[in-house]
């Protein structure tokens, strides 16, 4: 049985065509979050830190939505609009994930709205 999760927000917050993140099998499908502040809907652009930082809020406010937490993450595919921002992306990122690591992949694409980072993810739900 499948199951939409979203997280509390404005009202008029649209999505698009797709769910943020749909629960399926035990299982957390994060579609690809953003620099989104989720009371406006609107892109919040700054430096690849500040961005990183509120893309990972997003998706932790997601899963904490669903009941778990950033540490049940096992998977996430990341995109940068500069791959040179990797190392400055990269040190922002490791701080959200305080024991394993889950395993990424991580490439340069073009991103929407003038973005500089993409980030989606699958989650383990902890047993209960």
């Amino acid at each position: 049985m499948e199951k939409i999760i979203h997280p509390k927000r404005d009202a008029n917050f649209v999505t698009g065509a797709y769910s943020d993140a749909v629960l399926v099998d035990g299982f957390l499908f994060v579609s690809g979050q953003a620099s989104v502040d989720f009371e406006t809907s609107q892109f919040v652009l700054g430096t690849i830190e500040e961005e990183t930082r509120r893309t990972l809020d997003n998706i932790k406010a997601i899963v904490e939505t669903a009941g778990a937490s950033m540490d049940d993450i096992v998977k996430c595919g990341v995109h940068l609009a500069d791959i040179q921002e990797f190392d400055r992306y990269n040190e922002v990122y490791a701080s959200y994930f305080t024991k394993v690591k889950p395993a990424r992949i991580t490439v340069q694409s073009v991103l929407a709205e003038g973005i500089k980072v993409e980030i989606d993810c699958i989650v383990r739900m902890p047993k209960n």
